[in-house]
């Protein structure tokens, strides 16, 4: 299951998260984003338990910092982070097994 999150709350879970965390920077009025969110909800449900699963909307006022942040400049861009820090991204919409197989390679 994916879950909404702002700055302010991703900065927490990724500290805090003994798993790792997938973040999904995203908009709603891009078209990649759109077409990667069922994807990212259905590889979500496959791996419950082993990752957390996340979406933060770049344009939200208070989501902002975190793209400044991490450096988003396209989007969608799906950061695996691990120990608390960025180790891995996935920039644009990819197939359900690309983005299985990022996921695979960052658990």
């Amino acid at each position: 299951m994916v879950k909404y999150v702002n700055a302010e709350a991703l900065e927490e879970l990724i500290a805090s998260s003994s798993v790792p965390v997938f973040c999904d920077f995203w908009a709603s009025w891009c078209g990649p984003c759109r077409m990667l969110a069922p994807v990212f909800e259905e590889i979500s449900d496959k791996y419950e338990g082993e990752a957390v699963f996340v979406k933060i909307d770049i344009d939200e006022e208070d989501s902002e910092a975190a793209a400044i942040k991490y450096g988003i400049t396209s989007i969608p861009n799906v950061i695996a982070f691990k120990g608390g820090k960025p180790v891995d991204n996935s920039l644009g919409f990819v197939p359900e097994a690309m983005l299985v197989a990022f996921v695979e390679k960052n658990l």
